[in-house]
């Protein structure tokens, strides 16, 4: 791999590390009856690459799974950077006929 697929993964790693622990939080908050992390930040940070935390953080918190645009949106986001992640790599392998800034 080249250093674009190796840019990406870092970035879609650390940002879904970054939505797991929100989801965390706001799953615990929730429970204290304490302030809670803002929804647009939760699916903020989905959109922007951490759509895997998002969507574990679902799962393993059980947080947010009747909310029909989490419903929606955090899986779309994932495959959504699932072929973000495969077109990078397919380019950097020159699989890809693109052209881009030629």
């Amino acid at each position: 791999m080249r250093e674009t697929v190796y840019l990406l993964l870092i970035w879609l790693g650390v940002a879904s590390a970054l939505a797991l622990v929100l989801f965390g939080w706001d799953k615990l908050m929730a429970k204290l009856h304490r302030r809670r992390v803002p929804e647009a930040a939760l699916l903020g940070c989905a959109l922007l690459g951490g759509s895997a935390g998002a969507a574990l953080g679902m799962a393993l918190f059980r947080h947010k799974t009747r909310k029909p645009l989490f419903r929606a949106l955090v899986p779309l986001a994932l495959c959504a950077h699932g072929a973000l992640l495969a077109l990078a790599f397919l380019w950097e392998r020159r699989l890809l006929p693109l052209n881009i800034g030629s």
